[in-house]
């Protein structure tokens, strides 16, 4: 019924890291050359923990936007809004939190889990325990029908699809949408008719999925439908009413671990990252003074590459003829910490040289990376505005 979409946004908490890069924004590079896709800034997201600093929230947006950039994430091909200039994720996130059971949001597994992994701050605000639902508004009112995300993030998805589910449910049954919809199927033809009403009997009787999917694609391909009459045919063969909404899907990420300087996963609450876009001197003693494996006392002691930090570095950036030099010369005291650091480090510089090439014209010119915003945010926008159309004529609030 919808176009494939794919949405994904970032909170801008701070500099990003190689950690964002490898698990995040190689993947979007990736998806925006296979489909639609909307990327936003959630700086809306970020006040649900910095609600008393919002100072600092600003500059780390600018920055994190250059970031994208540098990265290969092309306004060409992607749109890039922020969301605070899209004020219709504030209105939907409103609107749906008059019908959202108060449970659904207690049972998401990360709320309790931040509540006792972040020190230092106040997080008994709605903010926090709602922001669940800002993200399901965040993906319903572009219609997104897929969400990349890791494994601990499927949680959000499936409360954005329950979301949708009972605000379908509750608002799609519009007055008079038998009529409509059997007047919507008499403008298919005859023959298409007769066939819709064969596969919607199949499915609803017998719980025939491929008939479903067989009256889906049949629809796909009539070309002289409404987008109303489109919507209500698609509710009329499943049961329900008007689909107001898309049930998104989470497209996992492939999984994948970006070590840190200290072995641990990289993250700024570790203190082990290297930014993005960190100076090769500052990138070079951070990797040279990395701690190896403890058996290593002297040069002269055999290692155990699985034990060591800077091993984990090489199964991302080095080739198998390295990884088997590091295996064999650790092993046998061949090769000593530094040397074996230095393709790592090589490595990481080569990357980091095309990420600052790829800044350089945005921090030359911020203006670019306005001009990009301004015309993602309009974008955006007018997509928002179409579904908030349709969410206030469901729930009687649109008064002409």
């Amino acid at each position: 019924m919808y176009a494939e979409r794919v949405l994904s946004g970032m909170r801008p908490s701070g500099r990003l890291h190689l950690g964002h890069y490898h698990g995040v924004l190689k993947n979007w590079v990736k998806l925006q050359e296979e489909y639609p896709c909307m990327f936003f800034v959630a700086d809306w997201h970020a006040l649900t923990t910095h609600y008393d600093t919002p100072e600092v929230i600003e500059q780390n947006v600018w920055n994190m936007l250059i970031d994208w950039l540098a990265a290969g994430v092309d306004p060409a091909q992607a749109t890039l809004f922020i969301q605070s200039r899209v004020p219709e994720h504030a209105e939907l996130h409103l609107l749906l939190s008059m019908m959202t059971p108060l449970g659904w949001l207690e049972r998401v597994p990360t709320w309790k889990e931040q509540q006792e992994k972040i020190e230092g701050r106040d997080l008994s605000t709605y903010g926090f325990l709602g922001y669940p639902l800002l993200q399901s508004a965040d993906i319903l009112i572009y219609r997104a029908d897929k969400v990349p995300v890791g494994e601990d993030q499927v949680p959000h998805v499936e409360i954005t699809r329950e979301i949708a589910r009972r605000f379908n449910h509750l608002y799609g049954r519009e007055p008079g949408f038998e009529d409509k919809a059997k007047d919507a199927v008499r403008k298919l033809g005859a023959k298409r008719a007769r066939l819709y009403h064969e596969l919607r009997t199949r499915f609803q009787q017998e719980g025939d999925e491929d008939a479903l999917e067989q009256a889906k694609a049949l629809l796909d391909e009539t070309q002289n439908l409404s987008l109303g009459d489109r919507e209500r045919l698609y509710g009329y063969l499943e049961g329900s009413g008007k689909m107001i909404f898309v049930e998104p899907e989470a497209l996992l990420t492939p999984a994948g671990r970006m070590p840190g300087l200290d072995g641990q996963k990289m993250s700024k609450s570790y203190g082990n990252t290297i930014n993005l876009r960190e100076d090769a001197e500052s990138v070079t003693r951070k990797v040279r003074t990395m701690q190896t494996d403890p058996a290593r006392m002297r040069r002269t002691d055999p290692g155990e590459p699985e034990r060591c930090p800077v091993w984990q570095l090489h199964a991302i950036y080095s080739d198998e003829s390295t990884l088997g030099w590091v295996q064999d010369g650790c092993r046998k005291a061949g090769i000593g910490c530094l040397e074996c650091k230095q393709p790592v480090l090589e490595a990481i510089l080569k990357e980091q040289e095309g990420l600052h090439e790829g800044a350089q014209p945005y921090l030359d010119d911020p203006s670019l990376v306005r001009s990009i915003m301004a015309d993602g945010c309009e974008r955006a926008r007018k997509l928002a505005q179409d579904t908030m159309r349709d969410v206030r004529e469901a729930m009687g609030l649109d008064y002409g």
